[in-house]
């Protein structure tokens, strides 16, 4: 078991750190079965979920991007009521840990909507994401409406790029894990209806951005980071936990490639691929063959606040202009 928050009275821990973000798989993790073994990975995020019914973005919903590609879906959701009425029993079916995901928007509906997933049988915690122009007091009043509402682990998802600036103050408030980070916002022009469309950015440039944030942020704070952001390999995800990340989640790449998932989801949780004898390279794949399970040595309890030696960027050199120190408010 993986210890994904510090211990203590809202502690988590999965059989693995690697994890589904939010919405990639929807409300019903169950849908792709045939395609990932979801009981390789430690837990899925579901789809924001608000307390009164949302509903879709109008115009079009994906456009591409140079690396990735840009998505304007609006947060549908049938409220609170509605999707635990539809998915209680599939999450408590499930072969993996569901985390529902909050969308943060005003305090009241938050500690409505906690309460309601407080006690659920297989929901182990809950996700947080707050807006792009959340400020401290925003956050403070968030969270402690989260706690009003349930006693499940708190994880909050930070904007990309105000994450350097509101990662201390969620952590003072009391967030469990911090994700770094919620997808960045963009403008493209969409090229089938010629119109300007603004949305959120995936894709695998992201990582390099996200990877120094996640960095520099696991060299002081005591709270874990979860990182979240162009994971598409083993590779990447090794970097971030290199870098200082308790765990990841993985998004796009659930859509572009579900076999390379369970292939992340399998290194990062301890167990090596290997092909079997004969087998041609076209004929291989994920669990054909043999699975090996390997040792792995727990981490310290001091290791996330250490800073990575083998990474010179990380953490981030306190004379870099563009980067608060920490001891700034």
């Amino acid at each position: 078991m993986i210890e994904i928050t510090n211990n203590g009275k809202y502690a988590l821990t999965l059989r693995n750190p690697v994890m589904i973000a939010s919405g990639m798989m929807g409300f019903d993790p169950h849908l792709y079965r045939n395609l990932i073994k979801l009981e390789k990975l430690g837990a899925v995020i579901t789809a924001g979920i608000t307390y009164k019914p949302r509903k879709p973005a109008n115009g079009p919903r994906v456009v591409p991007v140079t690396g990735g590609m840009l998505l304007h879906t609006g947060l549908p959701n049938s409220g609170i009521n509605r999707v635990l009425a539809q998915y209680q029993n599939i999450w408590a079916r499930s072969p993996i840990p569901v985390i529902p995901h909050i969308v943060a928007n005003q305090p009241n509906d938050v500690a409505r909507i906690a309460e309601r997933l407080e006690g659920l049988p297989n929901v182990v915690a809950i996700e947080l994401g707050l807006h792009d122009q959340a400020q401290a007091e925003d956050i403070q009043a968030l969270i402690h409406a989260a706690r009003q509402g349930s006693q499940l682990p708190l994880l909050v998802k930070l904007p990309l790029f105000n994450a350097i600036h509101l990662a201390e103050v969620a952590a003072e408030f009391g967030a469990d894990a911090l994700v770094i980070a919620g997808p960045p916002r963009g403008t493209e022009r969409d090229p089938i209806s010629g119109k300007l469309v603004g949305g959120r950015l995936y894709g695998t440039y992201l990582k390099a951005q996200t990877l120094r944030v996640v960095g520099f942020l696991a060299g002081y704070l005591q709270t874990p980071i979860i990182a979240c952001g162009g994971i598409h390999s083993s590779t990447d995800a090794r970097d971030y936990l290199e870098a200082g990340a308790r765990a990841v989640q993985i998004d796009t790449l659930v859509w572009v490639n579900p076999a390379e998932v369970e292939v992340i989801a399998r290194h990062i949780g301890g167990e090596e691929l290997t092909r079997a004898i004969g087998a041609l390279p076209d004929e291989w794949h994920p669990g054909l063959g043999k699975t090996q399970l390997m040792q792995r040595k727990k981490p310290a309890s001091s290791q996330s606040t250490v800073p990575p030696p083998n990474l010179p960027e990380l953490p981030l050199d306190r004379d870099d202009p563009t980067m608060p120190s920490p001891s700034q408010d």
